[in-house]
């Protein structure tokens, strides 16, 4: 039963959305109470659905007055517990705003809603020559709002940059309720509104619209699939080529774990025994991607390459793509839980991660497969468990804390493109000096004095003065 303190709000939300936008039953809730990262699990109070803008203002307004934090969300993906509700929270979900407003090819824009997925706008720019660069692996189910909050990546993230370096403007709902519109044109004497809200997780302001870049498509492109006998010839191969002063537009690292997994899958015929598998692309003008390609197939071959794909056409390019971004997918055929890390180092250090990451699995008796985004050195760890079993749950949160320490030791950090959320928050202190943090919880409070913008998340709670 629906706890009385919050019944009031519960009628009121309804009265002001309407029917059909508010869920309170508890088996109603029950599907919002984790996000990807399952590890940790709250039932909200309840659950909303706005269509605008102007709905959301007014779930926040009746959420501050009756003291519920708000948590917005979109599909569900985030594999840190950015979505997690905590405390007396309400689950904004910003699904049903999935309209794609205008697309504008003269000037290179799109403006869409934050529900908008991120696959449903490639489909929607299809034939226009014109893509939106950033691609995570979620992005058949993950939308644009999102991936702003967490400032997502993917596997082009390596020439084309991330979400931040796609968003020209934002419409956002502030902590009391008021809108705050920035962009699309850049105007050099404001502050860096884009770059401080993109990446904020929803606790600066929950994203309603954005206005994102539209880039070119390529003319054309060079896809290989490059097999390695060790992961280290792999990675070796990874630096050789960006020192080469080469800049494919991806560079994706699949350890033999994940080939298994996806070989059985999609059947592409990965060979088994491999200890590494690279795909690289290029992409640009196609006078000059065949010696390019060529050139990395060198380089490769030096580093010990036993065999090198050339994708014979677009069908073959599609399905290597394919298995790459359904790789973590296809892990579930290896295990019945999983905990998806997300660290970053120099691309110098990705040997050494690597290795470190194989010895951290075997002192804590868990198996970890790994994919990686290994041109921009984002490592993607898979850790298997059995999340029944509770010993092993605990060797699971052991290894995965230090190889993220790890991440830290070599010059890295604990996300490259999942976000803090609350699975990496007991990290921040370790990234950063306290006047630092203290910094953030200042501009943190100067968006949301109250506090109820997606609480307990990003930024861990203390002093907000320097020291």
């Amino acid at each position: 039963m629906m706890p009385t303190t919050l019944s009031p709000l519960v009628r009121e939300l309804r009265a002001a959305l309407g029917p059909g936008q508010v869920l309170s039953e508890p088996s109603d809730l029950v599907p919002y109470e984790c996000d990807a990262f399952t590890v940790e699990r709250h039932v909200p109070r309840a659950v909303v659905f706005p269509r605008s803008t102007e709905e959301v203002v007014q779930v926040v307004r009746l959420c501050g007055r009756h003291g519920a934090s708000v948590v917005p969300r979109g599909a569900g993906t985030s594999l840190a517990g950015g979505c997690l509700p905590r405390g007396e929270a309400v689950v904004v979900m910003l699904t049903r705003m999935k309209s794609v407003l205008e697309v504008n090819l003269r000037d290179r824009y799109a403006v869409v809603e934050a529900g908008v997925p991120n696959l449903a706008l490639s489909r929607a720019l299809a034939g226009t020559g014109f893509h939106f660069a950033p691609d995570p692996s979620s992005q058949t189910a993950s939308t644009l709002g999102g991936n702003a909050a967490t400032n997502a990546g993917g596997p082009h993230t390596l020439k084309y940059g991330v979400t931040v370096n796609h968003v020209l403007g934002l419409e956002a709902v502030l902590g009391d309720g008021s809108v705050l519109r920035v962009g699309p044109v850049a105007d050099p004497g404001q502050f860096d509104w884009i770059g401080l809200l993109v990446g904020s997780e929803g606790t600066l302001a929950i994203l309603t619209k954005l206005w994102v870049r539209l880039t070119p498509d390529p003319a054309d492109y060079r896809t290989l699939r490059v097999v390695f006998n060790t992961v280290d010839d792999a990675t070796g191969a990874v630096s050789d080529i960006i020192a080469q002063g080469i800049i494919p537009a991806a560079m994706e690292l699949m350890d033999r774990g994940i080939i298994a997994a996806v070989e059985e899958a999609f059947h592409f015929g990965f060979p088994l025994d491999a200890e590494a598998i690279l795909v690289i692309e290029i992409d640009g003008l196609t006078a000059g991607l065949d010696a390019q390609g060529r050139r990395i197939a060198e380089i490769c071959r030096k580093w010990n390459a036993r065999e090198i794909l050339h994708a014979a056409d677009a069908g073959q390019r599609e399905a290597l793509w394919q298995c790459r971004k359904m790789a973590v997918g296809a892990v579930g055929r290896l295990s019945p839980s999983y905990i998806i890390q997300d660290g970053v180092v120099p691309r110098t250090k990705l040997p050494h991660i690597l290795r470190r990451i194989a010895q951290i699995g075997q002192a804590h008796g868990v198996r970890i497969v790994n994919v990686a985004h290994a041109g921009d050195g984002n490592v993607h760890p898979i850790l298997l468990f059995d999340e029944r079993d509770a010993r092993e749950v605990e060797r699971v949160h052991a290894a995965s804390r230090e190889l993220l320490a790890e991440c830290i030791a070599c010059g890295g950090s604990v996300t490259a493109e999942h976000g803090i959320g609350v699975e990496k928050l007991p990290f921040m202190s370790q990234l950063f000096a306290p006047a630092d943090l203290a910094a953030m919880r200042r501009v943190r409070h100067a968006f949301d004095p109250s506090g109820c913008l997606n609480p307990g998340k990003l930024v861990p709670e203390g002093e907000t003065r320097d020291g």
